[in-house]
C-alpha cells in the first residue's frame, strides 16, 4: 500500500527541459527504500510468529493478536507526527530519522529477552513504518519533474511489495531446514507436542527468529547512509525562504531554466495555498460529509477485506490447511510473488480499465474466493487447494484494492482541503488494520477458519454494493472536474 499525499511537483510548460534522470532515478530510488522498509518491516511478524510465540509462551487470542498488531500503535503515532514535523524540519531528516529507527529497532526485535521489550520495540518500530509510508511517496513527488512524477512515485509501491517478498524469502531461508532437522531428530511418527516442544528449544525457536528481525538492519543502514547524501525538498527549502539551496537541487535536476520556472511557479502555489487554506474544519464541514464518508469508508474497506490477514496471519491459516512450517515459509514466500507480479499488472490496467470496474472486480473477486476457502475448510480439503485459493486472493488484491484505493482518495477530495483529508482517511486505515489484526485470533477461535473466511467475504460482498452505489468513475477527469461531480451530488 502507498500512503501520503503533497502538492504536486512543478509543472514548467514551454520550458526546455534537461533533465538529469541518472541522478533523479537515484534520489528517487534512495526515498523509495523507505518503502521497502515499510513492506519488510510489516510482514517479517508473519514468519517468525511461530518461533517467537513459543519461546515467549502466547497462548491466549489476546497475546497473539497484541503480538501481531502493536506496530499499528507505533503506525499511528508515526503517520500524525509526519505532516507537522516534516513541516516544520523537513522530509530529509524524518526520512533519515525513520532510517535509524528501522536500524535500531530491528536489532531490539532482534535481541529481546521479554515479552514486553518486544512488543515496545515493535511499536518503535511501528513509528519508522508510518513515517516512511507517509514521507516516501511525498518526497519523490516534490523532487520528480511533472512528466516523471506518476512513474518515479509508483516505485514506491513497487518497492513495498518488493521489501514483502525479500522478507518472506529471508524467513523461509533461516528456517529451510527444520522439517529435516525434526525428522532426523524425532522421526516421521513424532506427535505435535514432541515438535512443538523440539522447535521451542531448539536453534530456529531461541535464535533464528531473531535473525528474521535483525537482517532488517542491513538495508535500513543502507537507507540511512543514502537519505545522508540525498538533497531536501526544493519545495520544502522555497517553504522555509532558503531558494539558493532549491535552486541548486533543482538546477542540478533540470538545468537553469529549469529551476528558475520551477522557484517561480513553486513561490505562486506557496502563495495561492496560504490564501486557501482550511484545514480539518472544512473537511467536517457538512458540505463534505459524503466525500469524506467515501474516503473513509473505501480506506476501511481496504482493510477490512481481510487480505492483510493472510500475511500476519499465514502460518495458522496454511497450518490449518495441513502444512508444517518449513513448508509454510516457502508458501509465505510464493504469496509475495505473486503480490509482485500482479502489482504490475495493476499498474498497467488502472488508467486503462478505470477505477470502478477495477474495484468492482477486486470485491467481488475476494467474495467468491474466500467462499471458496471457507467450502474448503468446512470440507475438510487441505493442501493445494487452499494454496492456490489463497494465491488468488492476494493476485485479486494486488491488483485492484490495494493500489486503487489510494488512487481514488488521492483524487475525490478537493484540492484546498486534500492534505487534511487525506490524513483523516488515512488515520482511518490504520485504524481499521489495527482492528482486523487484533480481532483475527478471536474469529479464528469463535468461527474457525470457514467462518473467519465468510465473514470476510460478507465484508467484500458489502463493499461491492458500496462502491457500486456510491464511487464515480474518476479514470481520464481532472481533479477540478471530480471535485465538481462529487460536490454536486453531495
Amino acid at each position: 500500500m502507498v500512503i501520503g499525499s503533497s502538492s504536486p511537483a512543478p509543472q514548467n510548460p514551454g520550458v526546455p527541459e534537461k533533465l538529469n534522470t541518472g541522478y533523479i532515478w537515484l534520489i528517487s530510488i534512495v526515498a523509495a527504500m523507505g518503502g521497502l522498509l515499510f513492506g519488510w518491516d510489516w510482514v517479517v511478524v508473519g514468519g517468525a510468529k511461530p518461533f517467537f510465540e513459543r519461546y515467549f509462551h502466547l497462548t491466549t487470542e489476546a497475546q497473539i493478536g497484541w503480538a501481531n498488531s502493536c506496530a499499528l500503535i507505533g503506525c499511528l503515532v508515526g503517520a500524525m507526527g509526519a505532516g507537522v514535523l516534516s513541516d516544520r524540519f523537513g522530509r530529509k531528516p524524518l526520512l533519515t530519522l525513520a532510517a535509524l529507527l528501522f536500524a535500531v529497532t530491528s536489532i531490539g526485535n532482534g535481541l529481546a529477552g521479554t515479552f514486553t521489550a518486544f512488543i515496545a520495540w515493535r511499536i518503535f518500530g511501528g513509528v519508522a513504518i508510518g513515517l516512511a509510508s507517509s514521507l516516501s511517496p511525498m518526497y519523490i513527488s516534490e523532487v520528480a519533474p511533472a512528466r516523471m512524477r506518476g512513474k518515479l512515485v509508483s516505485i514506491n509501491q513497487l518497492t513495498i511489495v518488493v521489501g514483502i517478498l525479500v522478507a518472506q524469502l529471508v524467513n523461509w531461508w533461516l528456517v529451510r531446514d527444520l522439517g529435516a532437522s525434526i525428522e532426523a531428530t524425532l522421526g516421521a511418527d513424532a506427535t505435535a507436542a514432541a515438535k512443538d516442544e523440539f522447535i521451542r528449544n531448539s536453534w530456529f525457536g531461541q535464535t533464528g527468529w531473531r535473525w528474521m528481525f535483525a537482517l532488517t538492519a542491513l538495508p535500513s543502514i543502507l537507507f540511512f547512509i543514502g537519505m545522508l547524501l540525498v538533497p531536501e525538498s526544493p519545495r520544502w527549502l522555497l517553504q522555509r525562504g532558503r531558494s539558493s539551496e532549491a535552486s541548486k537541487t533543482l538546477t542540478r535536476i533540470g538545468g537553469p531554466e529549469y529551476a528558475a520556472a520551477a522557484v517561480s511557479e513553486i513561490h505562486s502555489a506557496l502563495d495561492s495555498e496560504k490564501s486557501a487554506q482550511s484545514g480539518f474544519r472544512e473537511v467536517f464541514s457538512p458540505g463534505m460529509g459524503r466525500i469524506l464518508v467515501l474516503g473513509i469508508t473505501l480506506a476501511v474497506f481496504q482493510q477490512w477485506c481481510g487480505i492483510n490477514v493472510v500475511f500476519n496471519y499465514a502460518e495458522e491459516i496454511f497450518r490449518a490447511a495441513g502444512y508444517d512450517i518449513s513448508d509454510v515459509l516457502a508458501n509465505i514466500a510464493w504469496t509475495g510473488s505473486v503480490n509482485l507480479v500482479f502489482t504490475f499488472v495493476a499498474l498497467a490496467t488502472v488508467d486503462r480499465m478505470g477505477r470502478r470496474p477495477l474495484m468492482l472486480f477486486g470485491a467481488v473477486g475476494l467474495a467468491f474466493i474466500y467462499g471458496a476457502l471457507g467450502l474448503c475448510f468446512a470440507a475438510g480439503i487441505k493442501g493445494l487447494p487452499v494454496l492456490l485459493l489463497v494465491l488468488a486472493a492476494i493476485g485479486c488484491y494486488s491488483m485492484s484494492l490495494a493500489p486503487v484505493v489510494w488512487v481514488v482518495i488521492s483524487e475525490i477530495f478537493p484540492n484546498r482541503i486534500r492534505g487534511a483529508a487525506m490524513s483523516v482517511a488515512v488515520m482511518a486505515l490504520w485504524v481499521a488494520c489495527f482492528v482486523l489484526t487484533y480481532t483475527f485470533p478471536y474469529l479464528n477461535k469463535a468461527l474457525g477458519a470457514a467462518g473467519t473466511f465468510w465473514v470476510y467475504g460478507g465484508i467484500c460482498i458489502a463493499g461491492f454494493i458500496f462502491v457500486l452505489t456510491s464511487l464515480p468513475e474518476t479514470k481520464g477527469k481532472s481533479l477540478e472536474e471530480i471535485e465538481n461531480d462529487l460536490i454536486g451530488r453531495k
